[in-house]
């Protein structure tokens, strides 16, 4: 054995070295998704906080990707993180294969969704509720099943009390603190699904109560918006057009030529 007497006294005082993270890591597990209407509804998330915050650079958006959260973890095979995700104050224009949370200066994400499953349900309502209340001390968490309109579930992390759910709103959205936005539901069609009819889908609101739009739908309003102030600016020159003509009839009537005026 050796004693602390044998050790040099200046090697005493040395940090002990922190291991070495893994190099290991999954970034793929090569599951598909539950359904297509799952990863429409991960990708709407995604895209509409490219409006929400488009005057933002300081936050990353990510969705059906890995969170390692601890250097010594190797990843269970059964966690395959997070639906969607938010993370706030964070380099913006890093490119990430997953969320690694000793890569990130130790900074868990701040909401989480997960959208339920028949298959995964008892795991997001169970263990990773858990998980993201007692290590991630995630201050808000959302579930809601695409194919149930009435599922949407949200909690608020209380620092002395855990997670307290939210109460919704008269027209059944959720408010999150973090982002500063309502979560509810929105009926309609994204990406051709459903093919036919609609559906309810997870989107933001802002404060106001108004639909956080998706960067196409964006693109849309503006496309009709050029497309009224085209058809207004040809109607506003076809009246100049008619009052010009009864004004030459006019001047005709008094025998003034109009070309000479």
């Amino acid at each position: 054995m050796v004693s602390e007497y044998s050790i040099p006294p200046a090697l005493l005082d040395l940090p002990y070295p922190e291991p070495e993270p893994p190099t290991d890591l999954i970034f793929d597990d090569g599951v598909p998704l539950e359904s297509n209407r799952h990863r429409i509804a991960m990708n709407a998330l995604i895209r509409s906080m490219l409006v929400a915050y488009a005057d933002r650079n300081d936050y990353f958006a990510g969705g059906n990707m890995f969170v390692y959260y601890s250097r010594d973890q190797k990843m269970n095979r059964d966690f395959r993180g997070s639906d969607f995700f938010v993370a706030l104050n964070v380099d913006g224009n890093r490119e990430r294969q997953g969320w690694v949370v000793w890569e990130e200066g130790g900074h868990y994400p701040d909401v989480i969704v997960e959208f339920l499953s028949p298959t995964t349900e008892v795991q997001d309502r169970g263990v990773k509720k858990d998980l993201y209340e007692r290590t991630f001390k995630l201050p808000n968490y959302f579930i809601y099943d695409p194919f149930k309109p009435d599922s949407l579930q949200g909690w608020q992390l209380d620092v002395n009390r855990g997670y307290q759910p939210l109460t919704p709103n008269e027209r059944g959205w959720l408010w999150c603190e973090v982002l500063g936005l309502w979560l509810g539901t929105w009926e309609g069609v994204i990406d051709r699904e459903p093919s036919v009819g609609s559906c309810h889908w997870l989107r933001f609101y802002d404060p106001q109560g108004n639909l956080v739009p998706l960067p196409e739908e964006v693109a849309q309003q503006q496309a009709e918006t050029a497309q009224q102030q085209a058809e207004a600016a040809q109607q506003q020159a076809e009246l100049e057009r008619q009052r010009a003509e009864r004004l030459a009839e006019h001047l005709r009537q008094l025998g003034i030529d109009p070309d000479l005026v």
